[in-house]
């Protein structure tokens, strides 16, 4: 029976990814910055840890916590909407811990039992706004192009070992908390610079008003999908209007 780490997976599509995972037979350690009761249902082969990406010795409790895995999905993240202008570097930085630099270290921090095990993979969820060009996603963006490159490299120095990685390119799902969270709870109208006003409204209404978008279980689907995948193929569209845009690019 094979084991997978999921961060993230409080709610969307870490939480879908954990119960696939669960519902096909593995033992499932679901992550989560605070654990709470419920969220996922109670099992011999379902265990919920505390992780914060961000903190290296929550990184090392967690992984001690695990044991061997068999795959690595690094689903958590940050999202954020807003125009660039109008972003504070803090907020840049708070982005980037925990988009980028926590998938690397999380990564690195499996990498020693992948390769001397001589199998094993690494799924780094990161987002369609890599496969076009989305306004309001500056940042956000910044910090998923970065893993896309990360992985790609990272796949070529891990082949030789018989591990793989692999990147999840989840499209817009309208029905998670995304743009709550990356506006922190507030209204857009206080992170747009009063000149961008109007552009900025017209984006947000394209974005939430589209009708073809992506489902949480698309994205638990072409996850399950990446980590059995033998083919050497890279990037993994998930959803609809993801798999459109991988296809116009």
């Amino acid at each position: 029976m094979k084991t997978v780490l999921i961060t993230g997976t409080s709610s969307g599509y870490g939480r879908a990814t954990a119960l696939h995972f669960h519902s096909q037979g593995w033992n499932v350690i679901a992550t989560m910055r605070t654990p709470r009761p419920g969220v996922l249902p109670e099992s011999d082969r379902l265990r919920v840890v505390a992780l914060d990406v961000t903190r290296p010795e929550s990184i090392t409790a967690a992984f001690e916590a695990a044991g061997p895995v068999d795959a690595l999905v690094n689903n958590a993240g940050v999202p954020s909407i807003g125009v660039f202008e109008g972003t504070p570097m803090a907020r840049v930085r708070e982005v980037f811990e925990t988009n980028t630099f926590g998938v690397m270290a999380m990564t690195q921090a499996a990498l020693p039992q992948f390769r001397e095990r001589g199998s094993g993979v690494v799924v780094n969820v990161t987002s369609s706004v890599v496969l076009g060009h989305m306004p309001l996603s500056a940042v956000y963006k910044a910090s998923k192009m970065a893993i896309e490159g990360f992985t790609a490299s990272l796949a070529l120095e891990l082949a030789p070992f018989g591990v793989r990685a692999k990147t999840v390119e989840p499209g817009a799902c309208l029905t998670t908390n995304f743009a709550a969270r990356a506006t922190n709870g507030g209204s857009l109208d206080t992170l747009v610079p009063a000149p961008y006003a109007a552009f900025a409204k017209k984006a947000m209404d394209d974005f939430t008003g589209q009708d073809v978008f992506t489902q949480e279980s698309d994205v638990a689907e072409t996850v399950w999908r990446a980590v059995h995948d033998t083919t050497g193929q890279l990037r993994f569209p998930a959803g609809p209007d993801a798999v459109w845009l991988a296809q116009a690019k």
